[in-house]
């Protein structure tokens, strides 16, 4: 950590859910384990919770081991994008507490509409100096909205200091598609059309809105989980080899691959919206946002030319799951007497915080005759690495940007290119379909991966 300097980590939003849920726990588990250098906290909003005693109390957080300690290092400052001199003089006394060489870091935890103004006070003000910024997606609601808020953040922060985070990527089990991809002679040279015949990505949700009717409202699943996670692990799925595990060298492959995601065609995309989601306070009454979204998408490149990646995610469905599911063509099957049972070989990603790999694949039921049945083989990293602890998502993407390792983040371009990806739909956008609270999704949906159906669904 005598690489890293003292830091002043600045929360904007520092009231809401997220904070309080995984920013706050996160640094003080980083603390704990040592991982933290010399550091300051100051919490930022436009309304003050209190005293600094009465806004660490907010937290919930004392009863969790090095909290006293933790706790001290924590204070309040009041802020908005009229008015940020306040906060200005508090970080730049808590700089020169740390001593010369101490960096800030300033995390936007804020409605989108927010974000511009909020980036031109960090830069008036001076907030923005000697800082890294980290930003909450949505990052602009289409690609007009996109560009404008690349063009803001170009004129106060260089591309380098600019962290825009999707807590996806920074999970142990998204990371590990990489290494199983490219770290294994037996299945890169079959990571590939005319082996693989179909993929799906499947992050349903048993929640509902819970009380975030003005987000919902105002962006829709669609703009919250498509052009974001979902694209996002469709990138570290299909990219080509990076010559390195890098920054630069991820974020050119991704970069090429959703150059070659061939735009979405509204027809093969299905909204939803859960029935009684109009009745959910703050949720219009003729509501046709959609909070539910499966579709189809088609890479145009010699690797994945004709195989449909198929994407699903969605509240108050009827579980909660991060399923990444890669299917294999069938061989001729002819050669065995009677029915061959079960479905194609699967590689399957659980992208649980205790990650697991299964392999689905046919073998000989044990007895006196030639019957196929499935079977299953499974990994379970827990048992594979005991005694290692995994880093939480925001834990591991908070130290990489004190580290200023953009690997796991994405850039300007790769934003705007899936804007660019998600233009037709939003420009043609699908009527919701009403779906029941507790299932799959409307029945257009269900249908859209043909006779197999989604693998969450089958178990």
């Amino acid at each position: 950590m005598e690489t890293i300097p003292p830091h002043v980590f600045v929360i904007f939003g520092a009231t809401g859910d997220l904070a309080k849920r995984k920013l706050f726990p996160g640094l003080l588990r980083l603390h704990r384990e040592g991982l933290l250098p010399e550091f300051a906290v100051v919490g930022s909003g436009r309304h003050s919770p209190g005293t600094d005693e009465e806004f660490r109390a907010k937290l919930g957080l004392a009863d969790e081991p090095g909290w006293a300690e933790f706790a001290q290092r924590v204070t309040f400052q009041t802020s908005s994008a009229e008015d940020g001199a306040d906060l200005a003089e508090v970080v730049a006394r808590k700089r020169k507490e740390l001593g010369e060489d101490s960096r800030t870091l300033l995390y936007l935890s804020v409605p989108p509409g927010t974000m511009q103004p909020m980036v031109a006070m960090l830069g008036h003000t001076g907030l923005a100096q000697d800082a890294r910024l980290v930003l909450e997606k949505p990052f602009g609601s289409d690609l007009g909205s996109a560009r404008e808020l690349n063009a803001a953040l170009h004129e106060v922060f260089d591309e380098d200091d600019l962290f825009r985070i999707d807590h996806f990527l920074g999970k142990e089990a998204v990371q590990n598609i990489l290494v199983f991809r490219f770290a294994n002679g037996l299945l890169e040279p079959v990571w590939r059309q005319g082996h693989i015949a179909y993929v799906q990505i499947d992050v349903p949700e048993e929640i509902g809105i819970e009380g975030r009717a003005s987000f919902m409202e105002a962006t829709g699943t669609f703009r919250d989980m498509v052009s974001t996670h979902l694209c996002q692990l469709l990138g570290f799925l299909a990219l080509e080899p990076p010559t390195e595990i890098s920054a630069e060298a991820l974020r050119a492959e991704k970069l090429k691959l959703y150059r070659s995601l061939r735009p979405l065609d509204p027809g093969k995309v299905v909204f939803g919206q859960y029935e009684g989601y109009r009745d959910e306070e703050g949720v219009a009454d003729d509501s046709d946002v959609e909070t539910f979204v499966a579709l189809e998408a088609r890479v145009d490149n010699w690797r994945w030319k004709g195989v449909p990646f198929y994407l699903r995610t969605g509240k108050a469905m009827a579980q909660s799951r991060r399923v990444i599911t890669v299917g294999f063509t069938e061989p001729p099957l002819s050669m065995f007497p009677g029915e061959v049972a079960g479905c194609p070989s699967e590689l399957v990603f659980e992208l649980t915080e205790e990650p697991q790999l299964a392999l689905r694949i046919r073998a000989k039921v044990p007895g006196p005759t030639m019957e196929i049945g499935s079977a299953r083989m499974d990994l379970d990293f827990g048992e594979a690495f005991e005694g290692s602890r995994p880093l939480e998502a925001y834990e591991r993407l908070l130290l990489d940007v004190l580290r200023g390792d953009q690997t796991l983040f994405s850039g300007a371009a790769e934003i705007e290119r899936l804007w660019e990806v998600c233009e037709p739909v939003l420009a043609d956008r699908p009527a919701p379909h009403p779906y029941a609270k507790g299932g799959w999704g409307p029945q257009e949906a269900l249908d859209l991966p043909g006779e197999l159906g989604w693998r969450v669904q089958r178990g």
